[in-house]
């Protein structure tokens, strides 16, 4: 009976078009099914006899250990979402663009993004002039309280 086993490029090659199809759907989850595959190439360059069912769930061991560390370790350091991240940036000095009174919003600009934005629209408890430096009290929502150097 004919029993077919994949070489080692085969994997390589297929680990490669899984990656590539990463650029297409950009999910991050494609990437690790392909990092397994070429990590099973790399196997069977030193262990060519294991059998399709062997290189099968080793396949499915890598791309679930890769997905699995890039989940539980690497991704939770990514940059906090709006609204979470008042202590993260409390303190955080920038410079206002306009004058600033009590009743009314103004804009605060970053040397560096923060939360994705160098610019923020902002509001504060007393006047403050344009160009003063302003460090962030608190956010909330999508306004950032602030208050004078």
């Amino acid at each position: 009976m004919f029993e077919y086993l994949p070489q080692w490029w085969h994997w390589v090659a297929f680990g490669l078009c899984l990656s590539m199809l990463e650029l297409l759907m950009p999910m991050f989850f494609v990437l690790w099914f392909g990092a397994g595959a070429v990590a099973l190439g790399v196997l069977l360059l030193v262990a060519p006899s294991l059998s399709l069912t062997a290189q099968l769930v080793l396949w499915t061991c890598f791309s679930s250990g890769l997905a699995v560390l890039w989940f539980r370790f690497f991704r939770n350091h990514a940059a906090p979402a709006v609204g979470s991240a008042t202590a993260l940036i409390a303190g955080e000095s920038g410079v206002l663009i306009e004058t600033l009174a009590p009743d009314a919003r103004g804009h605060v600009r970053f040397q560096k993004p923060i939360l994705g934005a160098e610019v923020w629209e902002c509001y504060a408890d007393e006047e403050i002039a344009a160009g003063a430096r302003v460090r962030v009290a608190a956010v909330q929502g999508n306004f950032m309280k602030v208050e004078k150097v």
